[in-house]
């Protein structure tokens, strides 16, 4: 499969040759090594895709010649990971897996148990991070569409958008398995998946989500960490909604 890169500017897919500049030149020259002649595939990250072949290759600068071009739509509906902010890179490895599996949007998530809290100057540090992640493993798994990455959210506004969603809280001892849920691929509606911290939810934290419209869901008998649960339960869900 040809190498993907993507640009940040989308006025620079317009004409008959793009130009990678910046980090994205690099990427391609010194780490990827791309050669003249090499077909490689280009996007914004917002729908355009476009094939071609490298026609020139500097450090700083690598032009490629456009063969084609479409606009993939928008995934709908659109599937949503709330990822806990977790110790370590935790989280970090859900998002990352996350957007791999097919996560069209992640937010990160406040949780009353978080160890990691993002305050002051951490908030946009930690949520830039985590874009940053997005953005690479969305490349590597050649996405037209980059999930984008929004502030993070406490439970209250987390209830607040359970109203307005199909959210599935995974609870390891929640009555209903994930896979008993019925999702209708038709629907316009989010489906909204929200993994807890590593010390799980207090019982009051899932009651909230549930009077607000959320439904409690377990993946199966046993307990898997919060890096490994969100991914898992995206697998489940790209099934239901037959995106796979």
């Amino acid at each position: 499969m040809p190498l993907h890169f993507v640009v940040d500017d989308p006025a620079a897919l317009a004409g008959d040759e793009v130009v990678l500049l910046g980090r994205e030149a690099h990427h391609a020259a010194a780490v990827r090594r791309v050669r003249a002649g090499e077909a490689v595939t280009v996007g914004d990250g917002l729908g355009v895709w476009l094939t071609g072949r490298v026609a020139d290759v500097a450090p700083q600068r690598v032009a490629v010649t456009v063969e084609s071009r479409r606009t993939v739509p928008a995934p709908t509906p659109r599937l949503v990971l709330v990822q806990a902010l977790a110790k370590g890179d935790r989280d970090e490895l859900a998002v990352q897996a996350g957007t791999e599996i097919g996560a069209d949007e992640i937010v990160p998530w406040q949780a009353a148990r978080s160890v990691s809290r993002w305050e002051g100057a951490k908030r946009e540090k930690g949520r830039a991070r985590w874009a940053s992640i997005v953005r690479e493993a969305a490349k590597q798994a050649h996405r037209a569409w980059i999930p984008p990455v929004g502030a993070p959210v406490g439970t209250g506004e987390l209830a607040a958008r359970a109203s307005k969603s199909r959210m599935l809280v995974l609870v390891p001892d929640a009555g209903e398995a994930l896979t008993a849920v019925e999702l209708d691929p038709t629907a316009d509606a989010d489906v909204v998946v929200v993994v807890g911290p590593e010390g799980g939810m207090p019982a009051e934290e899932v009651e909230r989500l549930q009077a607000a419209g959320a439904r409690p869901v377990r993946l199966g008998d046993t307990v898997l960490r919060t890096s490994t649960a969100g991914p898992a339960a995206l697998a489940v869900v790209n099934a239901a909604l037959r995106r796979w």
